[in-house]
């Protein structure tokens, strides 16, 4: 399992890859359980009104999440890309600059 998470404007967001042998979590829309690699996040965006809040760089907005978006993967270096590309495009949604956006990944134990 790797841990892909990344920080930017006072947030932050991590997702799992799950590799072959390990059980990535199994709902309506997950990929097919032979992806070598199956990558798992949450996807959020900015709302008006509703939602949760959330500080960024010191302004409350309020986002809403959307259901967690798994994707299977035949190697891990596309899972990797597919998740820190996701990671970026999710704090885009809430106007974070990409400059400012720090991605690191980590072997779970």
């Amino acid at each position: 399992m790797i841990h892909v998470h990344g920080s930017g404007g006072g947030t932050a967001l991590t997702g799992t890859v799950f590799e072959r042998g390990e059980e990535p979590p199994s709902y309506k829309g997950a990929p097919d359980e032979d992806a070598a690699y199956v990558w798992v996040c949450d996807a959020f965006y900015e709302v008006e009104s509703g939602g949760s809040p959330i500080e960024i760089d010191g302004e409350e907005i309020r986002i809403a999440f959307e259901s967690p978006m798994a994707r299977g993967f035949d190697t891990r270096e596309g899972a990797l890309d597919a998740a820190r590309e996701h990671i970026r495009t999710q704090f885009a949604r809430i106007g974070v600059d990409d400059v400012e956006i720090e991605i690191e990944e980590e072997q779970a134990a």
